[in-house]
């Protein structure tokens, strides 16, 4: 078999080796997907500038996020139920994304969980948090991140409620997955996948374990679902910030207005983000709002960016147009589905050197330096 040299190779293998209901789980999105497709086709609209005759001999690709060094700017973000796309997948990629040199952000609805990771890699990592209607359990989680020496909160705000997500549905697509028919032939024919996924540490929601006892996997499922919670407002925000001492991080900004106010609190990141266009369908893509929001935040934190990121050349755009740094996440699981954390080090290092090709063909030589010069005027 060829090497991967893409991540769309890395998704193609994905989808070979997990069953169906998973990969749309990463891959798609929400309603009709209007939004997921924006994500993509609006990054590979801006057109770069070629520039010739440029000493580009010497190329910088580190940077730092919040203060931590990254060796490019990339973090790998926050996805849920990483176990079932490899076993003990959380461990796997946030291994292989410290060995690389960048972040990691565990999800709260992680297979493994907080202490199974901390337990298993040399690194602190991030850990990212919704707020929940049990306001003790996000204080039981934040003193669990706190124990396990993570450098930084993540508070995603896009999620009041969950999404349509019409694939899921059709697939019986839940932790531990349900089971039908078709779900029991995709698994019957991965049996690779399915010994992997049941020799981890755990099936269902590791960071859930407090709440969990006594309760049938449905049970917790419905338990999860119910906890989101539509009345959150700013004020939680600021009781959760008063928790945790270390950086901050804000993700699921789409709006100027609401990058205005979450600048305002003691933040040192938000995201540009439409939750990978898992959430509001026909919302706008996140490119096309991400300079905005860098204009309205002037400077008062990192402005990262995320939704349809697939390559190096994506990382290089997103900075054109002002992010500080980008997150992966669909990529991340492609790459983890295909080939575990040797997968994830393979994607790394492919969008490492589509970065630095890109840069070099820009003429830039410093990833701290790239703005929108580098990109042609939107016609």
């Amino acid at each position: 078999m060829p090497v991967p040299n893409s991540i769309a190779d890395l998704r193609a293998l994905a989808e070979r080796r997990i069953p169906r209901a998973i990969f749309d789980y990463a891959d798609r999105g929400a309603f009709d997907e209007l939004t997921i497709d924006r994500n993509r086709r609006d990054l590979q609209a801006l057109q770069f500038r070629q520039r010739v005759m440029r000493d580009t001999s010497k190329t910088s690709l580190a940077t730092t996020l919040v203060g931590e060094p990254a060796s490019i700017p990339l973090a790998i973000g926050p996805t849920g139920s990483c176990g079932l796309f490899y076993g003990d997948g959380e461990i796997h990629g946030c291994r292989a994304a410290q060995d690389f040199g960048i972040p990691f952000c565990l999800s709260t609805m992680s297979i493994c969980s907080i202490e199974d990771v901390h337990a298993a890699v040399g690194k602190p990592f991030w850990f990212q948090i919704y707020l929940m209607k049990d306001r003790g359990f996000n204080q039981e989680l934040v003193e669990r991140a706190k124990a396990a020496g993570c450098s930084a909160l993540m508070l995603t705000v896009d999620l009041p409620i969950l999404s349509l997500r019409r694939r899921d549905a059709k697939n019986g697509m839940s932790v531990p997955p349900r089971l039908t028919w078709q779900n029991a032939l995709e698994i019957a024919v991965r049996p690779a996948w399915a010994a992997r996924v049941l020799l981890g540490k755990r099936r269902t929601f590791g960071n859930l374990v407090s709440v969990a006892r006594g309760k049938s996997a449905a049970s917790l499922a419905q338990w999860t679902s119910a906890q989101f919670d539509p009345g959150i407002t700013w004020k939680e925000v600021e009781w959760l910030r008063s928790l945790w001492p270390g950086k901050f991080i804000i993700k699921g900004i789409l709006d100027s207005e609401d990058a205005q106010i979450a600048a305002g609190f003691d933040i040192d990141a938000l995201v540009v983000s439409n939750h990978g266009g898992r959430q509001l369908d026909g919302a706008p893509s996140t490119i096309s709002v991400l300079p905005e929001i860098v204009q309205t935040v002037n400077g008062r934190c990192e402005v990262w960016f995320d939704g349809g990121v697939q390559s190096g050349q994506d990382i290089l755009r997103a900075l054109a147009l002002g992010a500080r740094g980008c997150l992966i996440g669909k990529s991340f699981l492609y790459a983890l589905a295909a080939l575990g954390g040797p997968g994830v080090t393979l994607a790394l290092k492919i969008m490492r050197q589509e970065l630095q090709v890109s840069m070099a063909l820009t003429g830039c030589t410093d990833v701290q330096q790239v703005d929108a010069r580098i990109l042609r005027p939107r016609s």
